[in-house]
């Protein structure tokens, strides 16, 4: 199974929003402060360095200090207990993006890479196969994966590589031109058809 990451924005408005409704709970005004302080410390580094690895798994003592201090506490309040449970029950899901480069913390990345699965989405409830669906998603999956690597989708499907990476990294990109096949064999289109002379007769 492959590392997750969850979205810290969506962590975060749901945090404020349960400090909103305490807003005198000491508690609560702990467990947000301190998570956020920690955020704060880890997304000024990717400010500064990007989201890289060697930069960021520096904090990776602090993360572990502070999910050990929060599986150590008892707070007494509901809304305190519940924050602790939910960022207890995520603690591997929440940082994954320090441990690998070019990883996220929000999923900003996610959300655009879905919109052209929304759109192809509506106006086709109920008359999509299961077939043609699954096709459709492993080409989206590639066309998002060649968008964010900066390279063209078309120009790697034709190029006849199997990977992305490689193909990105290539210094020598395949460059001829496309020799797709505009219609089957032996079909000649109706507005080609009448210039074909018949073969003369002998």
């Amino acid at each position: 199974m492959c590392p997750q990451q969850k979205c810290l924005i969506h962590l975060i408005r749901d945090l404020n929003q349960i400090l909103l409704g305490n807003p005198f709970n000491a508690e609560v005004q702990a467990a947000t402060e301190q998570f956020g302080s920690l955020l704060r410390q880890i997304v000024a580094s990717i400010d500064e360095h990007g989201l890289k690895r060697h930069y960021l798994r520096r904090h990776r003592p602090d993360v572990e200090h502070y999910f050990d201090g929060l599986a150590r506490s008892s707070p007494q309040s509901e809304p305190a207990q519940a924050i602790r449970e939910r960022l207890l029950r995520y603690r591997e899901k929440l940082f994954s993006f320090i441990d690998h480069d070019d990883v996220a913390w929000n999923n900003n990345h996610a959300e655009n890479a879905i919109k052209q699965f929304a759109y192809f989405r509506e106006g086709r409830v109920g008359i999509m196969s299961e077939a043609g669906l699954k096709d459709y998603l492993v080409l989206l999956s590639l066309y998002q994966t060649c968008r964010y690597k900066g390279i063209g989708f078309l120009p790697f499907l034709l190029s006849g590589e199997r990977d992305i990476e490689a193909f990105a990294s290539s210094k020598q990109r395949i460059r001829r031109k496309a020799t797709l096949p505009l219609y089957p064999k032996g079909f000649t289109p109706p507005h080609l058809a009448s210039l074909k002379k018949p073969p003369k007769s002998s």
